[in-house]
């Protein structure tokens, strides 16, 4: 794999843009999966049933994948997706995302974009949502995109570690050569 360095470092990350073949990675369907980029971590949600409907636990401050966020800078948005559009790869240098899709399905992927990490280069699919209720840690170095599986729209809910930085939002094209993921091909 080519490690063509994008002049970007901070806090001992350093940008490295992989020359992948193409397709999807290795695709993680189970919590023990092998493949999975070092860093990324998958927790499920609680989800607690009855007669009139559910809830879905998403975050605890302190616990699970959000325990080392801190109470001051920590933010949490939702995303309103339509079916359709790719939203294509994003990075930051600094921030940590945590994911949870509360309506809807979402395929997520994932690029290690870190030079020196065990995993750069390496591709990760999740098919998350209503049928697969995970949270998806995403670490800072981690370039990640998505789009919804169906018709119906999807709500992403999301904890990130910090308050929005624009300057920390680094972009990809959705079909950039050198990650090659192939957005059209479903896992089967």
């Amino acid at each position: 794999m080519s490690q063509a360095a994008i002049p970007e470092t901070e806090g001992g990350i350093e940008i490295a843009l992989p020359e992948c073949p193409p397709g999807i990675g290795d695709v993680i369907d189970a919590l023990d999966s092998r493949g999975l980029i070092a860093g990324v971590q998958i927790q499920p949600l609680t989800v607690w049933a009855d007669d009139r409907g559910y809830l879905i636990e998403l975050l605890r401050m302190g616990q699970g994948l959000v325990a080392g966020y801190p109470a001051a800078s920590t933010q949490v948005s939702a995303s309103f997706l339509y079916p359709g559009p790719i939203k294509g790869f994003h990075y930051h240098l600094r921030q940590t995302d945590v994911w949870a899709v509360t309506v809807g399905m979402l395929q997520v992927a994932l690029v290690d974009l870190r030079r020196g990490s065990p995993t750069h280069g390496l591709r990760n699919t999740f098919y998350i949502g209503e049928l697969r209720p995970w949270q998806l840690l995403i670490p800072a170095g981690v370039g990640h995109g998505c789009k919804v599986i169906g018709t119906a729209p999807v709500v992403l809910i999301y904890a990130t570690d910090r308050f929005f930085d624009r300057a920390d939002e680094r972009r990809l094209a959705w079909d950039h050569k050198g990650i090659n993921y192939d957005w059209v091909t479903q896992h089967k």
